[in-house]
């Protein structure tokens, strides 16, 4: 979903990001973090703050059922180009069609989820922590032999700038059980999702 949709993400959401794209992606770790790389953001003194929720299982099925159509809407859309009130008019309607209250609402979800998932190893799809996870993305793209070397500083610095401010606590621990009950439908909608 292009940047300019979503919140302003603060170092937790780029975690989330990178561990979502490599949950959903077969390719090279660099390759994971590229594909999850958001625009450039703002200060997190200026990124919004995530309203924790304790989700529940109608709010998942309505974001994987709107997912399709989410993203219908958002890829037609210019990189790095704000929607207009006809675009956030359609995404307000696929979000209302779907049980939300509308975009927002919707975004605010996707946002939990997003935080939750953020802290799933992909190979034991548990949960052990953001942190956690980040440093198992670390020790893969130090350990690739075949990424170039300007790939990896890249790819390297995302993921260290994304250590030095840590992910919000997840403060619903039963959001955990559910995300982990949708994990394979949740990362096979929002993980290609999150370029």
């Amino acid at each position: 979903m292009p940047a300019l949709l979503r919140p302003a993400l603060t170092a937790f959401g780029v975690a989330c990001l990178l561990s979502a794209a490599s949950l959903a992606s077969s390719g090279t770790a660099f390759a994971q973090a590229k594909q999850a790389a958001p625009a450039p953001q703002a200060a997190p003194a200026q990124a919004p703050s995530l309203k924790q929720i304790a989700l529940t299982d109608k709010q998942l099925d309505g974001v994987l059922a709107a997912q399709k159509d989410m993203d219908a809407i958002t890829e037609k859309l210019p990189e790095n180009t704000a929607p207009d009130q006809k675009v956030i008019g359609q995404l307000d309607g696929v979000a209302k069609k779907n049980g939300f209250a509308g975009y927002d609402d919707y975004n605010n979800v996707v946002d939990n989820i997003s935080l939750v998932l953020g802290g799933f190893d992909p190979a034991t799809k548990k949960y052990v922590g953001t942190e956690a996870v980040i440093k198992a993305q670390i020790a893969q793209i130090q350990g690739d032999k075949k990424m170039p070397a300007k790939d990896k500083k890249e790819a390297l610095d995302e993921l260290n700038e994304a250590l030095k401010t840590p992910a919000p606590q997840v403060e619903n621990k039963a959001n955990i059980d559910l995300v982990g009950k949708y994990y394979d439908k949740l990362v096979a909608a929002l993980g290609d999702d999150q370029n």
